[in-house]
């Protein structure tokens, strides 16, 4: 390796190294937060992880698989998918502790390194200089540092959609069938965490066929082994499914509760339609309607479940269809609370993280000094970060289309379905942390860009004589 080309690779690695870094202190600093709030709703819901720490548990001491349901009367036990309780088991046996603590510690590290799956998808797309912005602006973010250190699926869910973006990029940059097959079981990987990515595979698919430069057949190839590689990887959690509670039921159960939530959280939810966006009383609206008596057995998935969910998808989309405009307007709403980074918090949407200070991350003896300081001016740029961001990714999206529109569209593909897609549901903006990841990489073109402007000004300035 020559000197002119070993410096830019070791100021590569240098900074590489410095990312990873800044990413490691941010969240171990959350996480030494969060973990003081384990026992708080607002931060950690428990319920939520209790449903996925059972299956584990139950797995681990024999009393039950972690895959297959032997009571087709038992519905409840589809709500999710086995992926995430199969991580907890597996942890837990590692480790030797069943805790979320235990997840917390080993969710946060690999959080830290998986800003590298930003870097890469920003490289591919753009180029060394903006993958790295796009890595620094991840390695600092509150709202990615916080939900990677909140033990809950959705960090892991999030690092397996970046790998397979990643993967989309390089199938649609060289054709290549084998990139397009592993981006498209990464898909269906993630559904075995979380069902929110069940339909990406056929919106990357129309991207590939629109933004592909290849042939129509090759591009066609493409899209159909994108779509096949998820098929493939979900159809054992469908099939067992289907063959268990003989319905069609894809990796979990909710869209009709989802739904509702998304009309009773609203204004005119409970005054006009008597629905409120809390499941205690979707239950007892649903046990009363159904006559069930007070001391039976009944939740949201249990009895009939399957059944009394497709129920309250007919009844939402019904109301949905009645005030079409109404509802547009709900959805974006919604949209702009998941992209609100800075302010007030989101309520109902969920925070966007907190900032790293000594007196929330540090215990009492260290508060003070010279690391509270540090710390301190790390939560001085995460304020920053906060309100200059949204702005760098909208005008970096416009950047990004002049510089490759093929690869920024097949980028805003996820972005796309995570903001609308999924706003169409009563969301949360911790369900699009693969979204919230891949706008870093606008922020990271909107720096990279101004790096530039700046760099040609001075050289200019340097080519004037005197």
């Amino acid at each position: 390796m020559s000197t002119s080309s070993y410096r830019p690779f070791s100021r590569r690695v240098l900074t590489l190294l410095f990312i990873v870094a800044l990413a490691l202190s941010v969240r171990f600093l959350t996480a030494n937060f969060l973990r003081a709030h384990l026992d708080d709703p607002g931060w950690f819901p428990s319920g939520i992880y209790g449903a996925f720490d059972r299956q584990a548990q139950d797995w681990l001491d024999g009393r039950a698989s972690i895959f297959w349901i032997y009571d087709s009367s038992r519905t409840d036990k589809a709500i999710y998918a086995p992926g995430y309780p199969l991580w907890l088991a597996l942890i837990y046996k590692l480790s030797g502790s069943r805790s979320p603590a235990t997840i917390q510690n080993i969710q946060w590290v690999l959080d830290s390194f998986a800003v590298l799956l930003v870097v890469g998808v920003g490289l591919t797309a753009f180029g060394w200089r903006v993958g790295l912005w796009a890595g620094g602006i991840a390695a600092l973010w509150p709202l990615l540092a916080t939900y990677g250190a909140v033990p809950l699926a959705d960090a892991p869910t999030s690092w397996i959609i970046l790998g397979a973006a990643w993967m989309l990029l390089l199938a649609a940059k060289r054709k290549c069938l084998a990139w397009a097959l592993g981006a498209g079981a990464l898909i269906g990987v993630s559904c075995w965490l979380r069902a929110n990515a069940m339909l990406l595979a056929f919106f990357w698919a129309v991207a590939i066929v629109i933004s592909a430069r290849a042939s129509w057949r090759r591009r066609m190839l493409l899209a159909a082994t994108v779509v096949v590689g998820a098929v493939l990887v979900i159809a054992p959690v469908v099939v067992r499914n289907a063959f268990v509670f003989h319905a069609f039921v894809p990796t979990g159960l909710g869209t009709g509760t989802n739904l509702l939530a998304g009309i009773g959280e609203t204004e005119r939810g409970a005054r006009e339609f008597g629905i409120t966006a809390n499941d205690r009383d979707l239950i007892e609206q649903e046990r009363t309607a159904l006559k069930v008596p007070t001391d039976a057995p009944f939740d949201l998935y249990y009895p009939d479940g399957i059944q009394r969910d497709r129920a309250r998808t007919r009844r939402a989309l019904t109301i949905i269809a009645q005030h079409p405009f109404w509802y547009a307007d709900s959805v974006v709403r919604r949209m702009a609370a998941v992209l609100k980074y800075a302010g007030e918090p989101n309520g109902i949407y969920g925070s966007a993280g907190i900032n790293v200070t000594s007196k929330k991350c540090l215990p009492p003896p260290w508060q003070g000094g010279t690391l509270a300081f540090f710390v301190n001016v790390l939560g001085m740029f995460q304020s920053v970060l906060r309100y200059v961001l949204l702005p760098l990714m909208i005008g970096g999206v416009f950047l990004a289309f002049r510089l490759d529109r093929r690869a920024t569209a097949l980028i805003m593909a996820t972005v796309f379905y995570y903001l609308v897609v999924g706003s169409l549901l009563h969301t949360h903006i911790r369900y699009g942390l693969p979204m919230q990841a891949l706008l870093t990489i606008f922020g990271g073109v909107t720096l990279s860009s101004g790096q530039n402007g700046l760099r040609k000004r001075m050289d200019s300035r340097k080519a004037l004589p005197g």
